[in-house]
């Protein structure tokens, strides 16, 4: 799968150190503890969501992210929090907001259809969203073309 690396073989632990250095410099990291690998996964399946997949799905986040990791809402829930010190939705409408961002950037949709794209259920719940993340309306982001999105690492 993109992004993880199974070895082989043990490794001994200056090899693993040296190994994670070399990671480490190209911007890479290990994560071998269970509870990191969960939230990697859940990062992973909320980016691609949300950035790379035309049409959100009708399913809900809860449902949408125990059927693919096969644990209860409620244990991803809590670890990411846990973790992460914020929430799977919250974490998920930052994600959302950068995508509205990068839409509204392009300027190849109107608002509606960026609404539709990416599941919000109406303009004004786009726009009230937008606000409350960015300090701006979409439209006055839109009209000052400003280019001030978030890497996505950085969420």
């Amino acid at each position: 799968e993109l992004g993880e690396a199974e070895l082989a073989e043990d490794i001994s632990g200056m090899t693993l150190d040296k190994l994670d250095k070399s990671l480490t410099r190209l911007g890479f990291e290990i994560i071998d503890d269970r509870k990191s690998r969960i939230i990697e996964k859940i990062k992973k399946l909320l980016i691609q969501s949300v950035h790379h997949s035309d049409q959100q799905s009708n399913k809900n986040l809860s449902e949408y992210l125990s059927s693919a990791l096969h644990y209860d809402y409620n244990y991803l829930s809590n670890l990411f929090s846990e973790v992460e010190g914020t929430t799977i939705e919250k974490y998920f409408i930052a994600q959302r907001i950068e995508k509205v961002k990068e839409l509204l950037k392009y300027d190849e949709l109107t608002l509606s259809q960026i609404a539709d794209r990416l599941g919000y259920s109406s303009v004004a719940y786009l726009s009230n969203q937008f606000k409350k993340q960015t300090g701006l309306s979409p439209s006055f982001y839109k009209s000052t073309k400003a280019g001030n999105r978030k890497n996505l690492d950085d969420l």
